[in-house]
């Protein structure tokens, strides 16, 4: 095996972990060397998060060996795993917002130890130096940007002598300018030697930062590969099985008549302040207008009022020329609107069947003098299974299916209509491959059949690969709208920054 100077960093070895019937992870070997960045890539469920827990002490493995450093090794919970200097980020900081940077990475290291926090401060200030990773010690966390937020972290990990990071989805709340800035933080760490697992669905970005990738697929390790010697193209073959076409709005957009008028829409958010800011935005018949914003910047309050769940204080909304400001979802889903919100689990009743749910929005449909006809319900879920490809049957509960199945429900139930407007709200968040090529596939057909559609999205990717128009929406105002031709991923992360170029 090597002596501990040459051995690899971490070797998991057939690693079994079941969730009662469920088996997240089957015999499963994953090796990373020193100094290398190790992408482990997977559909949802594939596997993925759950090898790391297990690595990381969050969960026990049913059985199997972990070595670290060539050193065989028992990881019962995240301190031993801190212990053999393995630290762990995840897309949701475990950051205390009202302490300082300093206080919370220190936080459960002093030993009851009394603190001087000058010292502190300086303890940190000297590690983020050290280590090329920027951070204000005495700043409170809850006024850091989402990407310094995210340096704290990792400071965290390597100030309690990290030599392993495992990095969960790192980049999926950042803008490109934030997720260039800890690439090259990352590869700073790793010339130093430190080693990184980076699970990411971004494929590009996999190809851009990393050594190797292992794909896992239901549970299992398909394979390891050298990243230079393969093609974004291959893994997702290996990730899902089949080839995937990578969906793009290629076509010119036959642009028809303004089918959504915003006008000067004001809205107040959960905090009680001004969400919506005065937006003003138009969407035509036969085109996809995409609206980008780093998450929190008002574009779940503006999906509201279009849908008709949120209040709008000032300003105007009307579709195909009919004033629909205010008006309650049903008013609203009647003048030829179509909802996909962001939640997709809040539209659907999980203990309701598939075809209870398909029906849901639209009883009215199928009931003669009061009464519901099963019967037409149940012959309406099996065409819309059938066209819509869900796995699922019409008696199952939905609460059973997968995310991507659950989509495929919301969007038969909005599509079947041939709605004029469309708002769809992170229609791909938490889907896999397959499943996210196939919503985007639909988007495009309805945008062919001439549907105006506004698509709220926080994956940059998504909304350069389908957009006609690009939107960016900051602190409650749309700050500029670009072509397709226009629009880029660092154009776009300037704006969504703030930064009116």
């Amino acid at each position: 095996m090597g002596s501990a100077a040459t051995a690899a960093a971490v070797t998991m070895q057939d690693i079994h972990k079941s969730f009662g019937v469920l088996q997240a992870n089957r015999g499963i070997d994953f090796t990373l060397e020193r100094g290398e960045i190790h992408a482990l890539l997977g559909e949802n469920g594939a596997g993925k998060t759950t090898l790391m827990r297990v690595l990381y002490g969050l969960y026990q493995p049913d059985s199997g060996r972990i070595l670290v450093g060539g050193t065989e090794v028992r990881i019962r919970s995240p301190r031993d795993a801190i212990a053999h200097g393995i630290g762990m980020v995840t897309q949701h900081f475990a950051l205390v917002p009202p302490l300082t940077v300093t206080e919370n990475i220190i936080l459960g290291n002093t030993r009851g130890v009394r603190l001087n926090i000058e010292d502190a401060h300086q303890r940190v200030a000297s590690a983020s130096e050290r280590f090329g990773v920027p951070v204000q010690p005495r700043a409170l966390v809850k006024n850091l940007s989402v990407g310094e937020r995210q340096r704290v972290e990792i400071l965290k990990a390597l100030f309690h002598d990290a030599s392993v990071l495992i990095l969960d989805e790192p980049t999926a709340v950042l803008v490109p300018q934030e997720v260039d800035r800890l690439f090259a933080t990352l590869r700073n760490l790793v010339s130093a030697g430190l080693s990184v697992v980076f699970i990411s669905h971004k494929l590009h970005e996999v190809t851009a930062l990393t050594d190797r990738v292992t794909v896992l697929r239901s549970g299992e390790r398909v394979g390891t590969v050298d990243t230079g010697a393969t093609s974004q193209a291959e893994m997702a073959r290996m990730m899902v099985g089949r080839v995937t076409s990578g969906v793009e709005n290629t076509s010119e957009a036959d642009r028809g008549p303004v089918v959504l008028e915003v006008d000067d829409v004001v809205a107040v958010g959960n905090r009680g302040v001004d969400a919506l800011q005065g937006i003003s935005l138009q969407v035509h018949a036969g085109e996809i207008v995409g609206l980008a914003g780093v998450s929190g910047n008002g574009q779940s309050e503006l999906a509201q009022v279009l849908e008709g769940t949120r209040t709008a204080t000032g300003g105007r909304v009307a579709v195909g020329g009919q004033d629909l400001t205010n008006g309650d979802p049903t008013a609203i889903m009647r003048a030829g609107v179509g909802r996909i919100p962001e939640d997709r689990h809040a539209s659907l009743v999980g203990d309701l069947s598939v075809a209870q749910n398909l029906a849901l929005e639209h009883l009215e449909d199928f009931s003669d003098r009061g009464m519901l006809d099963r019967q037409l319900i149940r012959q309406h879920a099996v065409e819309k299974i059938e066209r819509y490809q869900i796995k699922a049957g019409p008696d199952d509960k939905t609460r059973t299916l997968s995310g991507g199945n659950m989509q495929k429900i919301v969007l038969a139930r909005v599509l079947e209509r041939d709605p004029a407007f469309i708002v769809v709200s992170q229609p791909t968040r938490g889907l896999d491959v397959g499943a996210t090529e196939y919503v985007r596939e639909r988007l495009l057909e309805q945008r062919e059949k001439g549907a105006a559609i506004l698509l709220i999205s926080e994956d940059l990717d998504e909304i350069l690969s389908l957009s006609d128009r690009v939107a960016v929406i900051y602190e409650g105002k749309i700050l500029g709208v670009l072509s397709a031709d226009e629009a880029d991923a660092e154009r776009l992360g300037l704006l969504m920054s703030g930064v009116v170029t």
